[in-house]
């Protein structure tokens, strides 16, 4: 197939197929089909206002299969990327016992099994395997759960999706999981060019073996479907024949897999039928949901979602990918689309070009928010509406219509999107958060001080009044209370064009929440005007430290009656074993066995210095990373217990760059520079420069900052980026 238009929005609705799906079933998962029916009904819509939980979560079948993926990226978009490596990307995004898996217990969780083997030094695709782990536990259901990504960078390619699927789900499984999975691969890569159910089906199973479970139940389903058109019917003898209790384990492969294939039999082709069969029967719920969601998303387009009820606006295309590499966790289904389609071109040697020069937010998907949304909390304009429409670009062919009618004066309309965690996630309580935090959602903002925000809106031309147009951020500040801070208002005329560039300014500590536009008048005014792009450039100028605000611990006095700030912290990922908020220093932390680190800043910094006055207490090595990328792939200022200073390259393994003897005293301040321009790497202490190195592997043009200590601990008040 070629890599058009055409496939790019095949993609695009296959992802928000996945997402929509795993939104829908996530809030009942693990139920039966009778207390489904009995205390939910049919499942034709979302029902987790019912049910009294949030509908956007984080989930493991959503960051699995835009993590894992990651390993072309890693790789070089080599196709013949190896079990192991993509092994390698698991370790560098996953935090153990935290992110992305379920955290089950080794022999219990197959996936937690697969980690542990991985952390212990068995390479995949051993890790995985039946020999090391035995049949039950290598034969459950998440091998195909995290598997569509790989589909879809194979389009109308089965044997290549299967061979590329194969190797991922030999991370963590094996047999009949691996078949299964495969399955899915091959049905969502002929889902780009084929229409038929039954032909993807009788194509994708004769790419696994005949004697297989899962190619023996794709047949029987087949044969039921041709003689009962009751999906009911087909249900029970899915029950009384591959039902739960056939198999043993948590959460089976085949059960779970058996209802996909019925609800693709059963489902008349239509989106909303479907996944109202495949959760209406139960079991693994987000999992089946999420894989048939996918599958139709490709095959029918976003026609194929939209033929229903609205699916799309509740969702506006946000999702969390809570991993090691946090400046890549608030995201939305344009962004990971173009992932994924980079990819793609990549791997077969093509050019990839972003839409609108790169900028963030360009919504040049068909029906695409963005995660963008309109302010209606009190004193702002209730008759504000936003939606995507063609047109009114200047680099490219859509763009986001906001409409206002009444505005006046202090009536105003905003629109904003999240780049950090929203408050209404914060100020989730009781059984809601259990549900959200069910996954941890570590996450940096995607925007900071220095950045030069950039935008473009174009005002309608039957517009009547000129109006005023401003950016604005909102921060985290004191007791986690949102404040705003606000660029220039500049004045929009009918029919004009007009750009907008903001540099950040400090935030005094506050970690930004929001972005937004906000549309002022001081008439009665109406109309609409179109948001063209919104991005962002150059690295920040940012300084982290514990804001002013906090109020310090103080021992012997209560603490658990002040409302404290936490997102300061939380903007950190916290991949080691202790950050106590006791201490005085902003930053304390403690590894007890191995590396550890904290994270935060994106993968937009490219050539910065970081530095920060660090304090050793006890190590065997600590110091101050850039381009970080995650676990395992950043570059490290460090000392060392054997007195010396180090320039190291984290890349799976320590590879040491650089070193020269330094005596370290415990207890004392230095100062450390970490500066990346390019592929020369510097380190200084104390103002001093000790090494440098010039890295022509390309390997890390980008990626954010982190502290790291290992077997010890250290401390510092501010880390500053320049």
């Amino acid at each position: 197939m070629k890599l058009d238009n055409v496939y790019e929005e095949k993609v695009y609705a296959g992802v928000l197929g996945k997402i929509i799906g795993v939104y829908l079933g996530r809030p009942f998962e693990g139920w039966t089909y009778d207390r489904i029916m009995s205390e939910l009904g049919p499942i034709n819509y979302y029902v987790h206002d019912k049910l009294k939980v949030p509908l956007i979560v984080t989930d493991d079948d959503i960051t699995g299969t835009f993590t894992f993926i990651r390993a072309l990226n890693d790789y070089n978009y080599n196709y013949n990327v190896t079990s192991r490596q993509i092994g390698q990307t698991w370790l560098n995004n996953i935090i153990e016992k935290e992110t992305i898996l379920w955290w089950g217990g080794v022999g219990n969780s197959t996936e937690h099994t697969a980690y542990q083997n991985l952390i212990n030094g068995i390479p995949a695709p051993e890790s995985g395997s039946i020999k090391k782990n035995g049949k039950v536990i290598a034969e459950q259901i998440g091998a195909q759960i995290f598997i569509d990504g790989w589909a879809m960078v194979c389009p109308g390619d089965p044997e290549k999706a299967i061979d590329l699927a194969g190797r991922a789900a030999k991370v963590s499984h094996d047999g009949e999981a691996v078949f299964g999975a495969q399955i899915i691969a091959a049905l969502e890569s002929l889902a780009f060019i084929e229409n038929d159910i039954n032909k993807l089906l009788n194509v994708s199973k004769k790419l696994i073996p005949n004697t297989s479970t899962i190619y023996k139940l794709i047949n029987d389903i087949q044969d039921w479907h041709a003689g009962n058109s009751d999906w009911k019917r087909a249900r029970e003898k899915i029950q009384d024949k591959y039902g739960y209790d056939k198999f043993l384990g948590n959460c089976h492969m085949v059960p779970n897999h058996a209802l996909i294939i019925m609800s693709l039999l059963y489902g008349e082709d239509n989106f909303q039928k479907s996944l109202m069969i495949v959760n209406t029967a139960g079991w693994d719920t987000d999992c089946n949901s999420g894989n048939v969601g996918c599958i139709l998303g490709i095959k029918n387009g976003l026609q194929g979602i939209d033929s229903g009820p609205d699916w799309r606006s509740p969702v506006a295309d946000r999702l969390y990918l809570p991993t090691a590499n946090g400046g890549q966790s608030t995201t939305d289904a344009v962004t990971e689309t173009y992932k994924l389609i980079k990819i793609a071109k990549l791997m077969n040697h093509q050019k990839f070009e972003a839409p609108k020069t790169g900028y963030r937010y360009h919504f040049e998907m068909p029906g695409s928010l963005q995660g963008f949304k309109v302010d209606l909390t009190s004193k702002n304009n209730q008759l504000t509406y936003i939606k995507n429409v063609e047109g009114h670009s200047k680099s490219g062919k859509r763009s986001l219509q906001i409409t206002y009618d009444h505005l006046s004066n202090g009536v105003d309309s905003k629109v904003y999107v999240d780049t950090f965690i929203p408050k209404e996630i914060h100020e989730l309580e009781g059984h809601a958060r259990n549900v959200f935090f069910h996954y941890n959602l570590y996450t940096c903002s995607n925007i900071y001080s220095g950045q030069i925000i950039k935008a473009k809106i174009i005002a309608d031309k039957n517009n009547k009044q000129n109006i005023f147009c401003n950016l604005y951020i909102r921060c985290y500040s004191k007791a986690d209370k949102l404040i705003s801070i606000e660029s220039e208002k500049k004045l929009i005329k009918v029919n004009s064009i007009n750009d907008f560039s903001w540099k950040l300014p400090g935030t005094n500590g506050d970690i930004i929440s929001q972005i937004g536009l906000r549309i002022s008048s001081s008439e009665n005014s109406q109309g609409k005007i179109y948001l063209d792009y919104l991005g962002w450039e150059d690295e920040p100028k940012v300084s982290f430290f514990k804001p002013n605000h906090v109020v310090p611990f103080q021992r012997g006095q209560p603490s658990n009656k002040i409302k404290n700030s936490e997102m300061w912290r939380n903007n950190w990922v916290k991949a080691t074993d202790h950050w106590d908020i006791h201490w005085k220093e902003a930053f304390h932390i403690s590894n007890n066995n191995g590396r550890g680190m904290i994270i935060t800043g994106t993968n937009d910094w490219k050539n910065y210095t970081v530095s920060s006055k660090i304090t050793f207490h006890l190590m065997t090595s600590g110091g101050i990373a850039a381009r970080v990328q995650g676990l395992r792939r950043y570059y490290s200022l460090e000392a060392s217990k054997q007195n010396k200073i180090r320039l190291v390259k984290m890349f799976e393994e320590i590879d040491i760059l650089e070193e020269k003897d330094f005596a370290i005293q415990l207890h004392k301040e230095y100062l450390f520079s970490l500066s990346v321009k390019d592929n020369f790497i510097r380190g200084l202490v104390d103002g001093i420069l000790i090494l440098e190195y010039n890295d022509d592997s390309n390997m890390f043009q980008t990626g954010g900052i982190g502290l790291v200590i290992e077997n010890g601990t250290l401390s510092t008040n501010e880390i500053l980026v320049n």
